[in-house]
């Protein structure tokens, strides 16, 4: 195991700290989720609200990712699963954009909740997935989750083109074997698309996933409040 992890960026403090910098953004997300709502597109929103709030580039990434518009965050809802409905069920999970967020929360990066009670953080893996410090306990995080709801089956969907996914994979299969869990692990081109045509039960906080899917689960949400989770979190509204 490499000794990193995945924590704040240096200025984040600065950008996120402070009672100022969190009320500026909670405005920005405001007048986002008017904009959206009335059909601009998230571009043209984010420039425009950049620019009156004079959003630094990671705080303009903080909005998008928390922004919505009000018909996607009821339709969201709406196809949103409670931790009792997943029992004796098939769950894919968006590898990646999962582990990578785990990771994020247990470095003590910032996280934060959106409008859409999705939460998300501001790291990438920009072509190449790297392994730090918290991953094996973020996969652990997940093997408790599957456990305790007595889940059929859980698919890890793993983006083929990232450096690394291969081992990614192999690793959590290699767990899942030495613990006795129905895990699967599979790497597809598209993941993206192929997890918002699924029919079955879908964990993920990308937005565009979660306007596709048929039915999700808020797997961060659960975990921060059954595993008391301590977390770096910005409430977004």
């Amino acid at each position: 195991m490499n000794n990193r992890n995945r924590g704040k960026n240096t200025g984040d403090d600065n950008l996120f700290g402070s009672e100022k910098q969190l009320g500026k953004l909670k405005l920005a997300v405001q007048d986002m989720q008017y904009l959206l709502t009335r059909g601009y597109a998230e571009k043209a929103g984010s420039e425009l609200v950049g620019n009156r709030y004079r959003l630094k580039t990671r705080q303009i990434q903080a909005l998008r990712g928390a922004s919505a518009s009000d018909m996607q965050i009821h339709e969201r809802n709406l196809k949103q699963l409670k931790s009792s409905e997943l029992k004796d069920r098939i769950i894919y999970l968006d590898g990646f954009n999962v582990l990578i967020l785990l990771e994020s929360l247990l470095s003590e990066a910032y996280i934060f909740e959106g409008a859409d009670g999705c939460f998300r953080d501001l790291s990438g893996i920009h072509g190449t997935y790297k392994r730090v410090n918290q991953t094996l306990k973020a996969v652990e995080l997940v093997a408790s989750f599957f456990q305790k709801n007595k889940v059929q089956k859980l698919v890890w969907v793993f983006d083929q083109p990232v450096s690394n996914s291969g081992r990614v994979k192999q690793m959590v299969l290699a767990f899942a074997s030495e613990n006795n869990l129905n895990w699967e692990s599979e790497l597809q081109l598209n993941p993206d698309k192929f997890l918002a045509e699924s029919s079955e039960i879908i964990i993920s906080s990308d937005a565009w996933i979660l306007d596709h899917c048929k039915q999700w689960f808020n797997l961060i949400g659960y975990l921060i409040q059954e595993e008391s989770l301590s977390v770096n979190l910005i409430k977004t509204l």
